[in-house]
């Protein structure tokens, strides 16, 4: 069946709760923020997220977000991002909501 994954494809996902800490514009990006994360163990991440259209800096900042940490590495923009900020998206991208973990969920948690 198509679409269909296996456990085992499942298991190489690495999602963690990460929190953002600085959220900045991005030189020539209309859609992008350059996004650093804390996720945990006193080590810290940066993502490109094209999120600008939905949320504002003030927004972002300090948000606990669902992170796929083991993406492989990316350069948009002249940035490597590493990793994915997991959002919910309508089917035409009119609407964005980030998938937000409960206020107790901590930081460098692993999502299973």
């Amino acid at each position: 069946m198509e679409g269909i994954v296996e456990f085992s494809d499942w298991e190489k996902l690495n999602l963690i709760v990460a929190q953002i800490i600085r959220v900045e514009e991005i030189d020539g990006a209309d859609k992008l923020y350059k996004i650093t994360l804390d996720i945990g163990n006193d080590e810290e991440r940066i993502v490109c997220a094209g999120l600008k259209k939905y949320y504002s800096k003030e927004d972002l900042q300090n948000k606990k977000v669902v992170l796929f940490e083991n993406l492989c590495p990316r350069k948009l923009k002249g940035i490597e991002s590493r990793g994915m900020i997991l959002a919910a998206c309508s089917e035409n991208h009119e609407k964005v909501s980030l998938i937000i973990p409960d206020a107790d969920a901590e930081v460098g948690g692993k999502i299973s």
